[in-house]
């Protein structure tokens, strides 16, 4: 197990010029916070681009406020909407409006772009993360969801155009600030930390009963709808296996997780002479951002602090298998590899879609995802088995992975409904 290679060479732009900064998904939870910080230190960044899919208002405001040179949106009639609005109001915008998987691969991969953030949630965020890559590029990955579909790809193209992936999960972040470059054979074993979400004190009983509205009220954080349902399952520990697998290069076997009720402690590496490195800190995604954004210097950040004396206790448990079904299959998908956490990420985003829809009640979620990767490994006995189900070699066999994923989970959905 070592640090990612991916991360241990960057330097950003020299501190006098601005590091010009392309944000996927500027609208989101990560977008938002990573602006937040772009605002603190305005010598220091500069926004290149911004891309937003449905929330066209803030991107607006954000468009006026920023002045990036592009702008990414889902659809050409978004586009000239908003090309006609910033002419017409003689608000003298320069921005450039480009739109689709396109104009989102445009924008990560422009010569002028230092570093890219990738916050796009979902299989949507696969290709515009990966042409920054591509590119060379400096990329804060807060989406899971590229590293668990194609993990391999990456790190494997990163070491080949020089690109440094930095961690920014506030899990993997942690991680990566305890390592510290340490050599593979000081580690014994990375630990990450869950908060249990909503329902790790919920009678198993009840769990028949959880409402939409309850399993989106996560305790400790703020976060979007995807991954506050993932959170509840603890399908997003799964996902954060997969991911740690590739960025730290640690045997799946040697990364654990526990339940921690404080999220105060974001994750743990531990050494063979036993000593145990933790990150610490208020939930607040604006840290690891910021430590990408200024890595490998530290921002003087003015945000609420955390006071030692504040904290009387920290919790330490064990995963309760029962309460998490989701946890199993994930891990199960990456020992498996190849194709497996693909599958598992499309399973996955159709049925969090489904019970978000409240097509499904939230039991189901769990059940279904079970019963693909099921059909998984019945489908690897077969002689006829397609290419991109035994491994990934290209973006297009990780699209395909988890489009068959999302087929299987969605002809269960059907025979419920």
């Amino acid at each position: 197990m070592k640090s990612s290679e991916s991360t241990s060479n960057c330097q950003l732009t020299p501190a006098s010029v601005p590091a010009k900064i392309t944000v996927l998904g500027a609208t989101g939870s990560i977008g938002l916070n990573t602006l937040e910080i772009v605002r603190q230190f305005p010598q220091k960044f500069q926004i290149e681009a911004l891309s937003c899919r449905n929330s066209i208002e803030i991107l607006v405001e954000q468009i006026k406020e920023f002045k990036p040179r592009l702008a990414c949106v889902d659809n050409s009639k978004q586009a000239r909407e908003l090309r006609d609005a910033f002419h017409n109001d003689g608000s003298g915008s320069e921005t450039e409006f480009v739109w689709g998987v396109e104009g989102l691969m445009q924008i990560s991969s422009a010569p002028e772009v230092d570093l890219v953030v990738a916050g796009i949630v979902g299989a949507a965020g696969l290709k515009p993360t990966f042409s920054a890559v591509e590119a060379g590029k400096t990329v804060a990955v807060a989406n899971k969801e590229p590293l668990v579909m194609a993990g391999e790809l990456f790190v494997q193209t990163a070491k080949k155009t020089g690109a440094k992936i930095l961690p920014t999960d506030s899990e993997h972040n942690a991680i990566f600030q305890a390592l510290h470059n340490e050599p593979v054979e000081r580690v014994a074993r990375l630990i990450l930390t869950a908060s249990g979400g909503p329902f790790r004190d919920r009678s198993l009983a009840e769990f028949e009963q959880i409402t939409l509205a309850e399993a989106l009220d996560h305790p400790n954080w703020e976060m979007g709808q995807k991954i506050s349902i993932d959170s509840a399952t603890m399908m997003n520990k799964g996902l954060e296996i997969i991911e740690a697998h590739w960025l730290f290069n640690a045997p799946v076997e040697n990364i654990d997780v526990v339940l921690h009720r404080e999220s105060i402690i974001h994750s743990m590496v531990e050494f063979v002479d036993g000593s145990f490195l933790a990150q610490m800190g208020l939930p607040d995604m604006k840290v690891p951002i910021a430590y990408c954004l200024g890595w490998p210097e530290r921002l003087p950040m003015k945000i609420p602090r955390l006071d030692p004396l504040s904290m009387n206790t920290l919790h330490f448990e064990k995963i309760d298998p029962q309460r998490y079904p989701c946890l199993n299959p994930a891990i199960e998908a990456a020992k498996q590899g190849g194709a497996a956490p693909a599958v598992l990420n499309g399973a996955n985003e159709t049925v969090v879609s489904a019970f978000l829809s409240e097509e499904i009640r939230f039991v189901e979620i769990a059940k279904i995802i079970t019963a693909v990767m099921q059909s998984l490994k019945e489908a690897t006995m077969q002689a006829d088995l397609p290419d991109y189900l035994r491994e990934i070699c290209t973006l297009e066999d990780a699209e395909q992975a988890d489009q068959w994923g999302q087929e299987q989970a969605g002809n269960m959905l059907e025979q419920i409904n």
